[in-house]
């Protein structure tokens, strides 16, 4: 790349790094004193000039400066080798908030408040997706005679508590037993694979001549078990900050909007799918017309390489993308840290 070339390079990261930190359009004079560039106005001008023809900047007015378009925040993004590290104090608060969550949508809420707050933008996260999401274990109390409570944990951090009625008492070895029956076929199974293996469990028992009250507790608990999986939706989102966007412009009252239905951001999201890689999607870029003023910056979160679900900050396109990009990636990394028991 030629001496030129490099100026002009410089040239469009700095009005891009003005235009996120005031939101005026820039002009060459101020380019000269603010970046210490050793070339004359009129050069940062002829420079200007070129890269309002390529299309990466814009002149709003005919006698003001510059403001960054699509293209030239694209470009600005995808220069950046280094994004902004985050402070000992940032990184501090940041575990300091999350660590008290109680469990992984407590983390997850915590979470989406936190991105909202330290990048005044909204912030969401898709809970964890139920076709990667596996049985870890399955508690059996019994409560009283005719009713017993059941606990299903996965792997996600996931803990969904039923009652179940019997038709005939249970004693404590058969309580014993209907664990063990549902942790065999349950325990390392995907939710969907674990709801069709509940379903033949019932005859599977009855050829082993298993005790008629002991299948009968079966057919009930596996019937609450089954309504329990297919009821766990991984389309719900957690959303915060979405008030962050009245304070923009009104162009995103069409983002406020699509947050409230979710259909689009949970689109956005399900994109997300590798841990530890961000994606920035700028205007246009989503092919959401929702979306055509705001910017979006996601990842994924997960354990065992496996992607969970996603999380992300939605904002202007005048975001500041090295800061939100390196916010996202670290509180992703702490989700993924708790999920892996770490």
């Amino acid at each position: 790349m030629s001496a030129a070339n490099d100026r002009r390079q410089a040239v469009l990261r700095a009005i891009v790094a003005d235009y996120i930190a005031m939101q005026e359009p820039v002009g060459s004079k101020a380019l000269v004193e603010r970046h210490a560039m050793r070339v004359s106005s009129a050069t940062i001008r002829n420079d200007m000039a070129a890269l309002e023809r390529e299309g990466y900047i814009a002149q709003p007015h005919s006698s003001s400066g510059r403001v960054p378009t699509e293209k030239g925040y694209r470009a600005f993004v995808d220069a950046l080798h280094d994004v902004k590290p985050l402070s000992s104090r940032e990184r501090h608060a940041i575990l300091d908030f999350l660590e008290h969550g109680v469990d992984l949508e407590d983390v997850l809420r915590r979470s989406v408040q936190l991105l909202a707050r330290v990048t005044n933008q909204a912030a969401v996260v898709q809970l964890p997706t139920l076709n990667v999401t596996r049985v870890k274990h399955c508690e059996v109390v019994a409560l009283a005679p005719t009713r017993l409570l059941l606990v299903l944990i996965t792997d996600s951090g996931r803990v969904d508590q039923r009652n179940v009625e019997l038709a005939t008492p249970l004693h404590s070895e058969g309580v014993v037993v209907l664990r063990d029956t549902f942790n065999s076929v349950l325990v390392g199974k995907t939710m969907a694979d674990a709801s069709s293996c509940l379903s033949a469990l019932p005859e599977q028992l009855r050829l082993k001549n298993a005790q008629p009250q002991v299948v009968s507790a079966v057919e009930r608990a596996t019937a609450v078990l089954i309504d329990t999986l297919v009821e766990t939706s991984s389309d719900r989102l957690i959303i915060a900050g979405a008030a962050n966007l009245h304070q923009g412009l009104g162009e995103l009252h069409g983002v406020i909007g699509a947050l409230e239905e979710q259909v689009v951001i949970l689109k956005l999201l399900a994109s997300a799918q590798e841990i530890e890689q961000v994606s920035v999607r700028i205007g246009r870029e989503t092919q959401e017309e929702e979306f055509s003023a705001a910017s979006i910056v996601t990842t994924a979160y997960g354990s065992g390489g496996a992607a969970l679900g996603g999380l992300g900050v939605v904002g202007p396109t005048h975001m500041d993308y090295p800061g939100t990009i390196q916010k996202v990636a670290t509180v992703a990394r702490y989700i993924s840290r708790v999920l892996r028991g770490e």
